[in-house]
């Protein structure tokens, strides 16, 4: 059976993050990927979430709460094109995802944006984990949802093929722009033979 966007990502992370791991959840928006990436990385792994509005702070704490799944989580009320300043130097990213668009239940004119978006995708790749993932589940039926995904599949074409593999993933007969996947597996490090 072929799997959604959403989905897909999700059994990509069950994949590869593993119990220890930091991981990131570039968009938290209503929680669902936090509390996945909490019980994939455990009690001794660490998620750090990002979201610019409060509300999808307080979805998200809420979840964890009710999951037991808080004391893993730092959950960050910021952009993700922030990540730079919260990841250390040396971090060791075991996985990343991002659900971009607008938060599903309320104001549907805040969006993300294809430039603090590729901010953050470009201060992953180096931290990012040989083998792992960062995963964009792009919704582009909004206004600059377009304009978001083309910018990204740009940004993504160029990356060198030594170090990434991309993987660009959707339906094509759907109605309504349905989401697509883009996931970048890390293959080397740079100046590695």
């Amino acid at each position: 059976m072929l799997l959604s966007a959403v989905d897909f990502s999700h059994k990509l992370l069950k994949e590869t993050v593993n119990k220890g791991d930091i991981v990131i959840d570039a968009t938290v928006g209503n929680g669902s990927d936090t509390v996945l990436l909490a019980t994939l990385v455990g009690a001794a792994g660490k998620v750090i979430g990002f979201d610019i509005q409060k509300q999808a702070i307080e979805n998200t704490k809420q979840k964890l709460l009710l999951a037991g799944l808080t004391d893993q989580v730092t959950l960050l009320h910021q952009g993700h094109e922030t990540l730079a300043d919260v990841l250390a130097d040396h971090a060791d990213v075991g996985g990343a995802i991002f659900n971009l668009g607008y938060l599903h239940g309320a104001d549907k004119t805040v969006t993300t944006q294809k430039d603090t978006t590729i901010t953050a995708v470009s201060a992953l790749l180096p931290k990012l984990r040989i083998g792992s993932y960062i995963l964009l589940v792009v919704y582009s039926a909004h206004p600059g949802g377009m304009e978001e995904k083309k910018a990204l599949l740009d940004y993504v074409s160029g990356l060198n093929q030594a170090l990434f593999k991309v993987l660009h993933y959707g339906f094509i007969n759907q109605i309504n722009e349905p989401p697509i996947l883009i996931a970048i597996e890390k293959k080397k490090a740079p100046y590695m033979k």
